[in-house]
């Protein structure tokens, strides 16, 4: 990581995380989380009818929520070890990234079962992995420390052997929380995204997007 107490938003939103490794968290309790899948749901006979676009749903209206208190706490601290507060936007946590998170892995649709069995393993692990090495869990540990439980499995193909599906847990929670955190008022606004506006005339690509698409 190129600042000791800060991911780079730019860097979370291109998927690339340090793996520098400097705790053993090979241990039996993060790999007997990691391999312990809750039961999944039953699946959804059909997606349903459109919601209204019209009107804002509140979680747990379209479908009752499943991640515990205990989790949501684990999920909390690991979406702002991804995307931390800093000059420009808060942190994931305070745009409702848990929210989505849970409202996702909550939905009663296959793709949206298979993440809930990932992300509440996955969870399990860190709180495990926090537990044995430093003797509390995942939420109470300073910034420094969460960075250290996470950095060995920040990136699957470096990730120690045995800790494959960690990283593989990682990996997916970094994409929700990021496409989570990118889609609200404030993500955009860090993204520079303007949306929709009128212009008065289009003056084409700037040259250094045309150089990097090699067409100039």
């Amino acid at each position: 990581m190129t600042d000791p107490t800060r991911i780079d938003r730019r860097t979370t939103l291109k998927w690339v995380l340090a793996a520098a490794s400097t705790l053993p968290l090979l241990v039996p309790e993060l790999k007997a989380a990691t391999a312990a899948l809750p039961p999944a749901m039953a699946p959804a006979t059909g997606y349903g009818r459109d919601p209204l676009l019209t009107r804002t749903y509140q979680p747990g209206e379209l479908w009752p929520l499943t991640m515990s208190s205990t989790e949501r706490r684990i999920a909390t601290a690991l979406c702002d070890v991804i995307i931390p507060a800093d000059e420009v936007s808060p942190a994931a946590s305070q745009v409702g990234v848990v929210d989505f998170i849970d409202e996702w892995v909550s939905a009663p649709y296959p793709v949206h079962v298979s993440d809930r069995a990932l992300v509440t393993a996955g969870l399990a692990a860190i709180d495990a992995a926090a537990r044995h090495v430093f003797g509390q869990e995942f939420a109470s540990l300073d910034p420094a420390q969460q960075r250290k439980v996470c950095d060995p499995i920040s990136y699957v193909p470096t990730a120690p052997i045995g800790q494959e599906a960690a990283a593989r847990f990682f990996a997916r929670f970094r994409d929700l929380t990021a496409g989570g955190f990118y889609t609200t008022p404030a993500g955009t606004k860090d993204l520079g995204f303007v949306g929709n506006v009128a212009l008065d005339r289009f003056e084409g690509p700037p040259d250094e997007v045309l150089r990097q698409a090699g067409l100039l």
